[in-house]
């Protein structure tokens, strides 16, 4: 008697295709009203292929206000670092509104879908330096920036914790790249008990005078738009990242596709841009340059779900 085994004579490409289709490990997430993908298909090769390389092949690249932190809550905008310096603590009424000013100027800017990047450029140097210039003048205390802090209603995204702890679990570097003001950021992390030994943040940090009142910003300005420039000489510093050339990153902003520009031989890159504002405007710009977007999503939802299936296997690699 003889039988006859049907796969034996199936093409090579589908036996891998059946068999990716049996072992591959689903996300639940990506199927969110508020996920938008230009080729699912891609993006799921894309993560299976970071599944398989395994924990020990990855590292995080993202942005902070409004990506790591949410944009907003309950109808009302969260603040951004520089925003949580609005405090009668560190700043007076004057500077307030100089600040609110330079916000109703330069942030439709930013987020105009019809200036190209060269054109917002110098429009965003203007805007960081104006505002480091009336921070520099009110002589902010750095003793009480925790207490600004503490007294704000920054809030990182839902699901925050389960990001930051499980990349700590793995030991997977988390760079976070900032055009906000770095102090503050920080201690906004370590408020929500995620500062863990696997953060690297690449911000804008104050320099203080030896009484501890802020005299200038060290280093070169860091603004939505020159983050590339920030990751090819940082990301070269770190030798966590060497041999890992699988890439997650996530921002809000077109400007953070450069973050992983540092990036030595890149594998795999898996974009995720969170679109706040201004939807109907940005959308297909953000389709076209993100390779998962996320439409006024305040969680970590979809992050947690596709870092869940990269590190499901290969855990020790």
């Amino acid at each position: 008697m003889i039988y006859h085994i049907p796969w034996i004579y199936t093409p090579v490409r589908s036996v891998l295709a059946i068999w990716h289709q049996l072992t591959k490990t689903e996300i639940p997430e990506l199927a969110k009203c508020s996920v938008l993908m230009r080729e699912r298909s891609r993006v799921e090769e894309t993560i299976y292929s970071m599944q398989r390389a395994g924990a020990g092949s990855l590292h995080v690249i993202s942005d902070f206000d409004m990506t790591l932190t949410r944009f907003a809550h309950n109808g009302k905008r969260v603040p951004t670092t520089h925003n949580i310096l609005d405090n009668r603590l560190l700043i007076n009424e004057d500077c307030t509104r100089k600040m609110r000013e330079l916000l109703n100027t330069y942030y439709p800017i930013e987020i105009d879908a019809g200036r190209t990047v060269e054109e917002k450029l110098p429009r965003m140097v203007e805007w960081w330096t104006k505002v480091h210039e009336l921070l520099i003048e009110q002589r902010i205390r750095k003793d009480m920036l925790a207490q600004a802090v503490k007294e704000s209603s920054a809030m990182l995204r839902e699901g925050h914790n389960v990001f930051f702890d499980r990349l700590a679990e793995l030991q997977v570097p988390l760079l976070i790249f900032s055009a906000g003001v770095g102090d503050v950021l920080e201690e906004v992390i370590r408020q929500n008990d995620v500062f863990h030994p696997n953060v690297h943040v690449i911000s804008n940090y104050m320099d203080f005078d030896h009484t501890g009142v802020l005299r200038a910003f060290k280093g070169q300005l860091i603004h939505t738009f020159n983050k590339r420039e920030g990751a090819l000489s940082h990301a070269a510093c770190l030798t966590e990242l060497q041999g890992r050339p699988n890439v997650l990153l996530l921002g809000d902003s077109l400007g953070d596709l450069t973050m992983a520009d540092g990036v030595s031989k890149p594998e795999n890159i898996l974009t995720i841009g969170f679109l706040n504002d201004q939807v109907e405007e940005r959308k297909e710009s953000y389709i076209n340059s993100f390779d998962i977007v996320l439409v006024k999503d305040e969680t970590m939802d979809v992050p947690n779900g596709i870092l869940r299936c990269i590190t499901s296997l290969g855990r020790n690699k």
